[in-house]
């Protein structure tokens, strides 16, 4: 009886030490967001520009430069998007359309990161600071840096292309045009 209650209070003693043993999750996504950012993105866990999901999902983020602030542009995979928005490449809608067209410098890594991505990759979202990849993190760190020179060139071409020419960024994030 008495080694009953030595091996139960040991039992004890070792359970909180289990719950924190990370999961095969957290040690699959670990290499994969430390080499995201030795890529230099930035990894967010947000409420994607999803209708519908209110749950946080990660946004990896390539930021403009901040004199160079990019255009507005939601792209969203056609199996969560409704048939009446407008086609974009591959199996992508536009949920919101830049205001001026995308220089043709930004077309082909566009379509080839469109073509590319994973399916569980659900939005790909462009403001004046950065463009975001929102997705589950399906892959392997080694097949995602595969669409980080894909996401700079991306980057690189809508530099400069913000939907207002000359506009200025919101209060404390850069330098008024003169």
């Amino acid at each position: 009886m008495v080694w009953l209650v030595i091996i139960a209070a040991i039992l004890l003693m070792i359970a909180p030490v289990m719950w924190l043993k990370p999961s095969a999750r957290q040690r699959r996504i670990a290499p994969l967001r430390n080499a995201a950012a030795k890529a230099g993105i930035k990894v967010v866990t947000e409420k994607p520009p999803l209708h519908g999901i209110s749950t946080p999902m990660p946004g990896y983020r390539w930021a403009y430069p901040a004199d160079a602030p990019g255009p507005r542009f939601l792209l969203v995979r056609a199996s969560e998007a409704s048939a009446v928005l407008k086609p974009c490449a591959a199996d992508w809608r536009w949920r919101i359309e830049p205001l001026r067209s995308l220089p043709e410098a930004a077309w082909l890594p566009l379509e080839a990161l469109l073509t590319r991505l994973p399916q569980d990759a659900l939005v790909v979202e462009s403001n004046e600071y950065a463009i975001t990849l929102w997705w589950w993190e399906s892959q392997t760190a080694e097949r995602f840096l595969t669409y980080v020179d894909d996401f700079r060139q991306l980057r690189n071409a809508l530099a400069g292309h913000a939907d207002q020419a000359g506009g200025k960024r919101a209060f404390g994030t850069g330098a008024l045009p003169e």
